[in-house]
């Protein structure tokens, strides 16, 4: 099946097309991204459920966030060697697994494990998923491909987790998490049928993947992910509260703002995937300014109704194109450590995550107002393109 050589390794030719394959993997990110949102949905039924606070049963997202983090190395280095579609095969059973263990247990503690467990091929999924939609097309075609493929998570979030948080009020938690965990098995049915099979990586060890931590080009990338996208998830944390709060909208039409926010998601993903192809660099550069102008409009256009229906939709747009944009990114300087690489992408953007939130809660917490975690973020996305253009001097001086 193989036929010429890719940045990511030996292009391949899945058994019944590029397009089921790429929506098997799409699949596959939409399932683990309804799981990780799904729940901070559902939190209060499950709260209610254990018959505990909803702040004791915010600790099973932390559990799968650090989870995330800390399995995204380890899953990528233990199956270096093993071919991909092995591993994606054995990613998904292990987030089956998990979400099957936290549906069994009654009690705060062993679910808490069990989202632990559910979130470590979280991060290793997502990357090795893209590293393989991008090893199935052209060059010219892979920013499109790593998109498509991480497609999936934006969906979730217009989808998947507004339909679970919908039906919790009507079965409980663990029914849904039931279906999650069956969805997941169609996920493993879909990577066996339509990915294609490919050689284990002989050439690959620890050491040549634990080589991205001596990558400065690698660890830039990574950071600018870390930084510049946190400034998104520092309005995102409070962009229910400011939509309620200040802006003064029903809950249904908060929930309406929502729904426009993640389809912002998804049709930035889908504009930076083409934007990729033409040129990484200055799709990079674009989605960094851009999500400083509209974070900037979110601090002073919060009390409009008006104006935040437009930023509710372009500012995930232009900040989610800094997603496909530094997977694409680490492909290209990671070298002989591309599954590490990818699969630290999402450690990344989960560092990010607590990086914004925590920005954000300190400067409401300080009496700055809800409005001010639109210039908080705007001063995490500025800062983030000025490492991305020290990234670029570096590249210049020493070359990938």
């Amino acid at each position: 099946m193989e036929q010429t050589e890719t940045v990511t390794g030996p292009r391949l030719t899945p058994p019944h097309g590029v397009a089921p394959a790429i929506a098997a993997l799409m699949l596959g990110t939409f399932t683990i991204g309804t799981g990780e949102f799904g729940m901070m949905g559902i939190l209060p039924a499950f709260s209610h459920a254990l018959d505990i606070s909803i702040g004791q049963a915010s600790a099973v997202i932390s559990a799968y966030a650090l989870g995330v983090v800390v399995g995204a190395p380890i899953m990528a280095i233990a199956g270096a060697r093993l071919p991909r579609r092995t591993v994606l095969l054995l990613l998904l059973s292990l987030f089956c697994i998990g979400n099957i263990g936290t549906i069994l247990f009654t009690s705060l503690l062993p679910i808490e494990v069990m989202r632990f467990i559910t979130g470590l091929p979280h991060g290793a999924y997502f990357g090795i998923a893209a590293l393989t939609g991008a090893s199935m097309v052209e060059r010219a075609r892979r920013g499109r491909a790593i998109s498509m493929v991480l497609s999936g998570i934006m969906i979730s979030t217009v989808i998947g987790a507004p339909l679970s948080t919908f039906l919790s009020q009507y079965v409980p938690w663990e029914v849904i998490y039931g279906a999650l965990s069956v969805l997941g098995l169609i996920c493993v049915a879909g990577v066996a049928f339509f990915i294609p099979a490919d050689r284990p990586q002989n050439n690959i060890n620890a050491r040549s993947e634990l080589s991205a931590f001596r990558n400065p080009h690698v660890l830039l990338t990574l950071l600018t992910g870390a930084i510049g996208f946190g400034g998104m998830f520092a309005v995102y944390t409070f962009l229910t509260s400011g939509l309620g709060q200040v802006t003064h909208l029903s809950p249904w039409m908060v929930t309406l703002y929502q729904v426009i926010w993640g389809c912002g998601m998804v049709a930035g993903n889908a504009f930076g995937g083409a934007m990729i192809d033409r040129n990484l660099n200055r799709t990079t550069i674009f989605s960094l300014i851009a999500s400083v102008v509209f974070m900037l409009a979110f601090w002073l256009l919060l009390p409009s109704s008006t104006a935040m229906l437009v930023v509710c939709f372009f500012l995930p747009a232009a900040t989610i194109i800094l997603s496909p944009a530094m997977q694409a990114r680490l492909m290209d300087v990671a070298g002989d450590a591309q599954t590490l690489a990818a699969s630290l992408n999402h450690s990344a953007f989960n560092i990010a995550n607590a990086l914004g939130a925590s920005l954000g809660a300190m400067l409401v917490e300080h009496g700055l107002g809800i409005s001010a975690v639109g210039w908080g973020g705007a001063i995490l996305s500025a800062s983030g393109l000025l490492i991305y253009l020290v990234t670029l001097q570096v590249a210049r001086l020493h070359k990938p």
